[in-house]
């Protein structure tokens, strides 16, 4: 029960207000999982950025299982296998971004996609957290049963052979 497990990798492509965008990180998103991506919308207005809610905003992916695991290697290569420490929550989740998109191991600058980057944020769980997820007799997960940073970073270091910088 005290074992670590990769819960989901989510891969996240933020536009804001601009639409012309919005398709492109679609199909970039698509490229790199073969999944099809989510829209996501504002909820807040941010009258700076010239964002409302309901306005998208961008494209999501979230995988799970083995094309999770499979992205987050590719993703640990892009950043060479070097993970810094403040990437880090206080409950064990990662959230890193990739600037360009060519620097993903195997794909190759698009013309008519131009430069994106993304956002990747990995999220682990222990066997028992269906617990705080379930609909009938839902319960908060105790204190000793929670993920800490530093049991993450050994989960990385041993499955994904990380180094944290």
């Amino acid at each position: 029960m005290r074992r670590i497990m990769l819960d989901k990798v989510v891969l996240h492509i933020n536009v804001g207000n601009r639409i012309e965008r919005l398709e492109k990180a679609k199909i970039l998103l698509e490229r790199i999982t073969g999944r099809k991506p989510a829209l996501v919308k504002a909820k807040k207005k941010v009258p700076a950025w010239e964002i409302r809610p309901g306005k998208p905003i961008g494209y999501k992916v979230t995988l799970r299982g083995e094309d999770a695991r499979r992205i987050l290697k590719l993703m640990f290569e892009t950043v060479d296998n070097k993970v810094k420490e403040e990437w880090f929550d206080e409950y064990g989740n990662l959230s890193f971004g990739i600037k360009e998109y060519i620097d993903i191991p195997g794909m190759k600058y698009d013309p008519e996609l131009g430069i994106m980057g993304l956002d990747v944020c990995v999220s682990f769980k222990r066997p028992g957290y269906r617990i705080a997820e379930r609909r009938i007799a839902r319960r908060r997960i105790p204190k000793r049963h929670r993920i800490t940073k530093e049991e993450v970073i050994e989960f990385l270091k041993r499955e994904f052979n990380v180094e944290i910088v």
